[in-house]
């Protein structure tokens, strides 16, 4: 089953959830999240990830509208959905979260609409609290250079882990790729010559992103270095590969930028803290927000436009402490 096991984090931001499979489902919709999760990967282009996440979050809807006497899904109607989203005697979730179950929830009743499946689209009319004014956490300049030098320290050595985690840290930050798209890349994806990357985004989109001299130089110790060392002959095209050869995994990967931010910081540094960084720094030093969208793949400018919310406030605050009429 598609959407059955453990969900993580996804580098958005969306809080972990566990899709047991409790509970009965309606007549017939075990086949339906199958069908489902087909079309999320194969028409739609969603990540596993997405995919995951989404029939996951329908299993749980369709679970709950069982429970209060939805025997098919043609029962399902506004209110179960509504229920479902407002947690009805289920555990409270964070508003991020509920939007994505919103979606979800939105994304599938649709399909059963399209494809004729039920005769109304019951989640059209679905609405869900938006993911709030929260500012995205950000490291200063300086932070960030002492993070990447940590890195920089312990690749020092030429340990092939300690360079490919160097490697790592100074990607991240110079493109504010996320870590998905991050662990996505193969070697044929990084022009050294031109010093950009090629990278596939949410929905299947291709973006090329450019890196720095500090990033070139980490990658080139790694190619040269380490990624040989670790290497196998079912290695593939990856550019950066875990212990046993293997191409490696997010959950690898974020716990190296949290144990090298540790050492720096007190507060949770992640990948999304990088990708938040890099984009607020590359506004505060007078990129354009349309620039700055393409460089993060997002989709809509409204997403970018949540970090020159970020700029403004440190505007705000230099001109409160130097300007003589603050």
């Amino acid at each position: 089953m598609t959407g059955a096991g453990t969900q993580r984090g996804s580098d958005d931001g969306t809080a972990e959830d566990d899709v047991g499979d409790v509970g009965a489902l309606p007549r017939g919709a075990a086949g339906l999240l199958d069908r489902f999760a087909e079309h999320l990967a194969v028409e739609r282009g969603r990540s596993p990830h997405t995919v995951r996440a989404y029939t996951g979050d329908v299993r749980r809807l369709l679970v709950h509208a069982a429970g209060r006497g939805c025997g098919d899904v043609d029962d399902l109607d506004l209110a179960h959905l509504r229920a479902w989203l407002a947690g009805d005697g289920g555990r409270p979730s964070a508003r991020a979260t509920t939007a994505r179950r919103a979606a979800s929830a939105r994304a599938f009743t649709s399909w059963l609409a399209r494809t004729g499946r039920v005769g109304v689209d019951v989640g059209a009319r679905l609405r869900s609290p938006g993911r709030g004014g929260s500012l995205p956490g950000v490291l200063t300049g300086s932070t960030v250079t002492a993070v990447l030098a940590r890195a920089q320290e312990a690749a020092a050595g030429g340990d092939p882990v300690a360079l490919r985690d160097h490697a790592a840290l100074e990607l991240l930050y110079a493109t504010g790729v996320r870590v998905g798209e991050l662990v996505g890349l193969d070697v044929g994806d990084v022009d050294r010559t031109r010093w950009t990357v090629r990278v596939m985004g949410k929905g299947s989109r291709e973006r090329v992103v450019p890196f720095g001299a500090p990033a070139d130089a980490a990658v080139g110790r790694w190619l040269a270095g380490g990624r040989p060392a670790l290497a196998r002959g079912t290695t593939g095209s990856a550019l950066l590969l875990g212990v046993r050869g293997g191409r490696w995994d997010q959950r690898s990967a974020r716990e190296v930028v949290a144990r090298t931010g540790r050492k720096v910081v007190s507060r949770a540094v992640t990948p999304h803290t990088l990708r938040h960084s890099a984009a607020t720094h590359l506004l505060d030093g007078g990129a354009d927000l349309r620039s700055v969208q393409e460089l993060l793949g997002h989709a809509s400018l409204a997403t970018t436009q949540l970090y020159t919310h970020v700029s403004v406030d440190r505007l705000r605050a230099g001109y409160h402490q130097a300007h003589p009429r603050a």
